[in-house]
């Protein structure tokens, strides 16, 4: 059984006071609100990410423990990656303390093959600055009703500083979404969860393409690698820049992807058969990607009229033939980037764009990035 205790690397020697989670020390207070079949990875990156947020060793004042920051829209602004003078990277007193709490403590279950010992109840969310809420792999009523069970109800009850910021992580959501939190919000959460949610949460403004979303002092990550984008996003605004680009250094992640940067989620359209009605249009389409197609050679290819055509073809698909084409295009692009070195020029051929110009303008409408950071994501380099 693994123990969720502060770490003593990250954590002064003191006791927290009695009847408290924390210590009276003026850092950030984080609160990670774990549930039964809570993912470990998920409750591990918050405490990776925020433990090694340091001060800089200059002599710089601890900041106020509440600061965080303004309401920037998905991905904030802040992006400057260079290191200030007179900083010295990751040297100094930690700058948030980071607690474990579930509704009741005790040993609770993951969906790896351990357990994990919660020190702390909800008596933890009262004194917290920021709360986050992971995803579990088990169906909670959040999840299958759109609704907080009345325990998981009474302990958010205890969230109640005015101020205090509230963030999930992949299907974590579901639970902002129960309490309230979202609604009218510009939200998202794991992709394959996405229809559930809608159908839970009409209220709620789900973006399901995008990374992380950030609407005042409410938070939400797709999934669990952008859940830590997210801890990097709330770093960099507490405390800026530099601070954070140390943590993505000393956990080797990227130090920024803009929270609208689409979820790479793999978008494969059924394979054309020919009993549909359009497939063999769809099977030679694929042929053909390379060069400029047009409704008229596509409806041909069917003995069809466009309009017949695309009517048809909307219907099999739920895509018109333009849509389909650029999406198949995305996703030949997307294939040449990460597994060919091809200039962006010769992709752009390859895919059916044309010119670099027009892939880099698709691919960044599709995506929220350019082919070459694409190209970099997922190769480490390339032009």
């Amino acid at each position: 059984m693994i123990t969720a205790a502060p770490s003593p690397s990250g954590s002064p020697s003191a006791s927290p006071r009695t009847g408290s989670a924390f210590h009276d020390d003026g850092r950030h207070r984080v609160a990670v609100l774990v549930r039964p079949g809570v993912m470990p990875l998920e409750l591990g990156l918050v405490h990776q990410m925020f433990g090694a947020a340091k001060s800089p060793e200059r002599g710089a004042e601890r900041p106020e423990r509440g600061v965080k920051s303004p309401e920037r829209g998905a991905g904030g602004t802040e992006v400057d990656g260079q290191t200030p003078e007179g900083h010295t990277p990751g040297g100094g007193a930690p700058l948030y303390e980071v607690v474990t709490c579930a509704v009741a403590p005790g040993p609770l279950r993951t969906n790896a093959d351990f357990t994990v010992h919660v020190a702390h109840g909800p008596e933890a969310l009262a004194e917290a600055d920021t709360v986050i809420f992971p995803a579990t792999h088990e169906e909670d009523a959040p999840e299958t009703t759109g609704r907080l069970g009345a325990p998981l109800a009474g302990a958010l009850r205890r969230i109640r500083r005015p101020g205090t910021r509230i963030a999930s992580i992949c299907t974590g959501a579901f639970v902002l979404a129960a309490a309230g939190w979202l609604d009218g919000k510009r939200a998202t959460t794991h992709w394959k969860s996405a229809e559930d949610f809608r159908r839970l949460f009409p209220h709620v403004d789900l973006d399901p393409d995008v990374l992380y979303t950030h609407e005042g002092e409410v938070l939400t990550a797709a999934g669990e690698a952008a859940g830590i984008d997210l801890c990097l996003h709330m770093i960099r605004g507490d405390h800026g820049a530099a601070v954070a680009n140390d943590v993505a250094r000393a956990t080797v992640v990227p130090p920024h992807r803009e929270g609208g940067q689409a979820q790479f989620v793999p978008r494969p359209v059924a394979e054309p058969t020919v009993r549909a009605s359009t497939g063999a249009a769809r099977a030679w389409a694929l042929r053909h990607l390379h060069r400029p197609l047009s409704l008229r050679e596509l409806a041909d290819q069917e003995s069809m009229s466009v309009r017949t055509f695309t009517r048809r073809f909307r219907e099999e698909t739920g895509l018109t033939p333009v849509q389909w084409l650029t999406r198949q295009r995305i996703e030949r692009a997307r294939q040449l980037l990460e597994e060919t070195d091809m200039p962006v020029d010769v992709v752009a051929s390859r895919s059916g764009f044309g010119t670099g110009a027009s892939l880099r303008q698709h691919m960044h409408a599709a995506l929220g990035v350019s082919p070459r950071a694409y190209r970099v994501t997922f190769r480490g380099g390339g032009t």
